[in-house]
């Protein structure tokens, strides 16, 4: 066989090799292509930790929302997992009060909302859990509201677009990442912190108060409320050498909006556990050039590879180690754990448009659940509006026949929520109340 080519078939065996292995990982996971209403997303994680720290979440609507989070814990996973199973049920309390909308404001005060019942839960919890303290969460959300994207941002997980002119796609990082070794931040930690020379400290790469590397996050209560830190009624914690007059964490989420336009193709969140092994071009390159079936997969693999790579063995030899940082067998001294949601946005709408459901799916869960826009008034407006365009459409174009495409799910849904509007001894404040407490109930994630 020619050189060049026996090199072209060497390198795909070994691709596919990779993907092989990362199916056998006992500490991988991967969705690898779904429907949402703009188009089609894929998820897949990879743990390192003892316990798998990253949690990241999809709510499809049936119609003109999406919501992705990542949320990538540190301390313990209390953080991350309060945020999987409270921020995105805080947006549609917040968007309900909001003439049933979504803007950047909503999103901010839902993830503002969201850190105070954790701290509050910190507080109330601290002497049966007495680590809770310092744990916390970096947590990157996002919206696709009727074509404009809104993010919510705080810690170092990160939200990159790929957009395509000419044929030539490039990478558009969209969040900044509030990490203590980006020069920026330090600076702006100093401008902060006046006069306090100890606000950043170099301690295996920079951190705050030598501590922690991400400057805004959700918890780590001992750095942001001086009584954890002072009062003897809160465990103290040797990481903490002097007590601070005020918090030193940040939880106010940094924010964007964007106008989706037609050469935007796809957006890739993830945590910093992929971005520490590749570049945003890299990232934007292997989504670009390959097919979309199971292309986070191929994002962590390729990652995973590289954690492998730059220890000199192969990634099914990093396969045997075990999650956690011993020395040498321990999953954590390769790599950290990744998250990784790539959702492609179909710009063009087809003539006749397939019924989406509304499903929320986590990358730690296999399969899907309804999902809190089932019961949201967001999109059931939309629904009826859909629906008799559509029937409007069909008589025209196919001479009276119809279609109805409710899911069982999402009927089930819609039936609770006529429920709780026709309840007509309720108050309006206690109609809206008991929607959002039926909402909570019927849409538990089951244990696993």
């Amino acid at each position: 066989m020619h050189k060049v080519l026996q090199t072209v078939v060497d390198l795909f065996r070994r691709k596919n090799d990779d993907l092989i292995a990362f199916d056998e990982d006992p500490y991988t996971r991967s969705i690898n292509l779904e429907r949402h209403c703009f188009g089609e997303f894929s998820m897949a994680n990879a743990q390192a930790n003892t316990i798998m720290e990253d949690q990241s979440q999809v709510e499809v609507a049936s119609h003109n929302a999406l919501y992705l989070g990542v949320y990538d814990g540190h301390g313990g996973v209390e953080a991350s997992l309060y945020v999987l199973n409270n921020l995105f049920n805080n947006l549609l309390s917040f968007a309900h009060e909001n003439d049933n909308a979504i803007t950047a404001l909503t999103l901010r005060d839902a993830v503002v909302y969201t850190e105070r019942c954790f701290l509050n839960y910190v507080k109330n919890n601290i002497v049966q859990i007495q680590t809770i303290g310092k744990v916390g969460s970096c947590c990157l959300a996002g919206v696709l509201w009727k074509g404009v994207l809104y993010i919510a941002n705080l810690g170092d997980s990160r939200a990159v677009i790929g957009s395509v002119v000419d044929k030539r796609v490039s990478a558009v990082q969209l969040t900044r990442d509030h990490n203590c070794n980006d020069p920026g931040i330090r600076r702006e930690l100093k401008s902060m912190h006046p006069g306090d020379d100890t606000i950043v400290m170099e301690n295996n790469g920079w951190r705050v108060k030598g501590i922690i590397m991400v400057s805004r996050s959700i918890g780590d209560a001992y750095l942001k409320r001086p009584p954890f830190s002072v009062l003897n009624s809160f465990p103290t914690y040797v990481e903490v050498p002097h007590p601070f007059v005020r918090g030193v964490v940040s939880a106010e989420p940094e924010m964007l909006t964007r106008d989706i336009a037609e050469t935007d193709k796809f957006l890739i969140f993830a945590s910093d556990g992929l971005w520490e092994l590749m570049t945003n071009d890299q990232a934007v390159q292997i989504v670009h050039k390959n097919p979309r079936n199971g292309i986070a997969k191929r994002l962590v693999t390729t990652a995973l590879v590289e954690a492998a790579r730059r220890r000199n063995v192969k990634y099914r030899a990093m396969m045997t180690t075990t999650p956690g940082k011993e020395p040498n067998v321990g999953r954590r001294t390769f790599h950290d754990d990744i998250s990784v949601i790539v959702v492609f946005l179909d710009n063009k709408t087809p003539l006749i448009k397939k019924h989406i459901h509304d499903l929320s799916y986590r990358g730690s869960t296999d399969g899907s659940q309804p999902s809190g826009f089932a019961l949201s008034a967001l999109t059931v407006a939309e629904s009826h509006s859909f629906t008799g365009d559509l029937k409007k459409s069909f008589k025209k174009r196919f001479k009276g026949s119809t279609s109805k495409g409710q899911s069982s799910r999402a009927a089930e849904g819609l039936h609770l929520l006529d429920m709780e509007r026709t309840s007509g001894d309720q108050t309006e404040s206690s109609k809206g109340k008991s929607q959002w407490d039926t909402l909570r109930k019927h849409l538990k994630w089951k244990k696993h």
